[in-house]
């Protein structure tokens, strides 16, 4: 009698898991007029979720080390959701602000670094801190070119906001050192 589970694909889990959070506003949008996506609102939000988890997966599933997996996770989500508030209302003013394309530059730099540094727990730690200066040179710029005036965004909003995405990035570091350290020490 063969024992041997059967391994779902890769894809599985990840598209399982985008349509599952796809059904909240779907389901939603049956009881409320307060939310209302189109097509484009489900098919971006589908490539994002979908992206993500698959990056997750396919990051993670060689290593046992739970803490380095849930600095991939961390660090991912923190991804996601600086795209999602950029794209959903932005950050700078309003979501149609050009400054805000700046932000791309952030996740390009996480993009970057993690193949870089083979998504190893120390070049990952590295990659974060460069994420968070990254956001933080964004933020300077906006702050220096007066765009808090120009686009209706307080300098406080813009310290706040880039201010918390700063600290995830941080945090998503502190994560990988820890990391880093662990291995280290075995």
């Amino acid at each position: 009698m063969n024992t041997e589970r059967k391994k779902l694909p890769t894809i599985a889990y990840p598209a399982v898991g985008t349509g599952l959070i796809l059904m909240i506003p779907l389901i939603a949008m049956q009881f409320t007029s307060e939310v209302d996506w189109t097509l484009s609102d489900f098919v971006i939000a589908g490539t994002l979720l979908f992206g993500t988890g698959l990056t997750y997966t396919l990051v993670t599933r060689k290593s046992g080390e739970m803490m380095y997996r849930f600095a991939i996770a961390f660090a991912l989500f923190t991804g996601l959701f600086l795209i999602w508030v950029n794209m959903a209302v932005g950050i700078i003013g309003s979501e149609n602000n050009d400054f805000n394309l700046l932000y791309s530059l952030v996740i390009f730099t996480g993009i970057i670094g993690g193949f870089l540094s083979k998504f190893k727990p120390k070049g990952m730690m590295l990659t974060m801190f460069a994420m968070a200066v990254m956001q933080t040179v964004i933020a300077i710029a906006a702050l220096l070119t007066g765009m808090a005036a120009a686009e209706g965004s307080s300098i406080f909003e813009i310290i706040a906001v880039n201010g918390f995405f700063i600290t995830l990035f941080v945090v998503a570091a502190s994560l990988f050192r820890y990391t880093n350290q662990v291995q280290s020490d075995i």
